[in-house]
């Protein structure tokens, strides 16, 4: 299948935009909690997904969580601890960049987490989510796939771009040679951790404009009925004249003149 263009894509998007905004003014008004973690490998699109589902949203009430690695101190706390205090509180939308499930994944797969604390966050990891679902947040699970050739590509562009160059770490790049140990370590914490409470959903993100759309969707359709009329708003007359700017106003830079060879 061909991949998705960008104006195509513009276009399928913009009525979920308008969906996702209902989804959040139901939430606002309904008290609502609604988490999303997105999970995958690297270069598997999970920025991109987030700022699809986000970017139209208010800060405010959406908010992103991508905590970096745990400081010493929370090496020393109840594993799930440092994620509970970013839980959404009512009418709130938290989008976890990665979440508690890297014990599983990165933790696992580099050594930085032992089997017996691996085998303890799997057991343990079902039990945690039922007490958020059954205290009422709504949430969601996905897994973003893609296979070993479409994440070669992505990672020899980001090399290549100084722009997308901040995006590769040491670790990325270690990864690259345990593909096969991070599907394993996946495929482990998807049998210990796909329950009917919180099941899994994974999107194929090979070409990550269809999965993004592919995502949204599915999100929608998976919430209670979300419409509640906006608020009614009237501009009442200003009262005086418009104001003009009584301070220095920088202006837009002129196009820099191209010298003839």
């Amino acid at each position: 299948m061909e991949k998705l263009k960008g104006k195509a894509y513009e276009e399928l998007l913009e009525p979920l935009e308008e969906e996702l905004v209902a989804m959040a003014r139901w939430a606002r008004t309904t008290g609502a909690r609604i988490c999303v973690l997105f999970e995958g490998r690297d270069t598997a699109g999970k920025g991109g997904a987030i700022k699809a589902v986000s970017g139209r949203l208010n800060p405010r009430q959406c908010h992103v969580v991508a905590l970096p690695k745990p400081t010493e101190q929370e090496r020393g706390q109840w594993y799930f601890q440092r994620f509970v205090p970013y839980l959404p509180g009512a009418g709130e939308i938290v989008l976890f960049d990665r979440s508690w499930y890297n014990r599983a994944g990165v933790e696992k797969v580099m050594g930085f987490a032992s089997e017996s604390e691996v085998a303890r966050f799997l057991e343990a990891a079902p039990a945690f989510e039922r007490q958020l679902v059954d205290d009422g947040i709504l949430l969601f699970k996905y897994w973003l796939t893609t296979d070993q050739a479409q994440q070669e590509e992505r990672l020899a562009e980001r090399l290549d771009d100084p722009l997308k160059r901040w995006k590769l770490s040491p670790i990325d790049l270690a990864a690259r040679e345990k593909y096969a140990a991070y599907t394993e370590a996946r495929e482990a914490m998807l049998a210990a951790t796909h329950t009917e409470w919180a099941p899994w959903t994974l999107v194929d993100f090979n070409d990550q404009k269809r999965g993004r759309l592919t995502l949204i969707r599915n999100l929608l359709d998976r919430l209670p009925e979300t419409h509640v009329e906006p608020e009614a708003l009237e501009f009442p007359p200003l009262g005086h004249e418009p104001m003009e700017e009584t301070y220095g106003v920088v202006q837009p830079i002129a196009p820099y003149p191209v010298s003839e060879a």
